[in-house]
C-alpha cells in the first residue's frame, strides 16, 4: 500500500509541477511568437502573421529597422491566469459606439464589454532582415498607473 500511495504522490508532484511551468509560457501569443522567433524570424514570416508594420523605419545608411504594430488586447489577453479572469472580470457600461475599445456596438443587445486596451510591439531587425529583438508597451497609459490618467 505504501508503494502505490508513493507513486500517487509522485505522480501529483510532477502533475504540479508542470502545471507551474505550462502557467510560465502562457500571455499573449505575439509575446510567444516574437520570444522564440528572436534571431530566427524574418521580415517576411512576420508580416505573414502579423500582416503589414503600422510604421516602418529603415536607415539610409545602414543599421536597424524597426517596426511597430499596435493591438487591442484585454486582460484576459495579457494575464490569463488571474483568479480575477474567472469570474465576470471588469467590464464596462457604455453607450453603443462603433469603437471596439470596451463599448458596444451599434445595434449590439450586450451593454458591457470587457474593456480594451492598445499595446504597441516594437520591433528591431538587422541588416539580414532578422528579428533581432521586440518589445511590448502601452500605447497610452492607463489611468491610475503612477497615479496619471490618459
Amino acid at each position: 500500500m505504501t508503494i502505490n500511495l508513493h507513486i500517487l504522490r509522485t505522480i501529483w508532484l510532477a502533475l504540479l509541477v508542470c502545471v507551474i511551468f505550462a502557467a510560465g509560457c502562457v500571455g499573449p501569443w505575439r509575446d510567444r511568437y516574437l520570444d522564440r522567433g528572436v534571431k530566427k524570424l524574418t521580415q517576411s514570416e512576420i508580416v505573414e502573421r502579423f500582416g503589414p508594420p503600422h510604421t516602418a523605419r529603415t536607415p539610409a545608411l545602414g543599421g536597424d529597422t524597426v517596426w511597430t504594430y499596435r493591438f487591442p488586447m484585454s486582460d484576459k489577453e495579457l494575464h490569463p491566469w488571474n483568479p480575477g479572469n474567472l469570474t465576470a472580470g471588469p467590464k464596462t457600461r457604455s453607450s453603443p459606439s462603433p469603437s471596439p475599445f470596451g463599448k458596444s456596438l451599434p445595434g449590439s443587445e450586450e451593454n458591457y464589454r470587457e474593456p480594451l486596451y492598445c499595446y504597441r510591439y516594437t520591433l528591431a531587425f538587422d541588416e539580414s532582415k532578422v528579428l533581432k529583438s521586440w518589445k511590448r508597451e502601452d500605447c497610452v497609459p492607463r489611468s491610475g498607473d503612477n497615479g496619471s490618467t490618459p
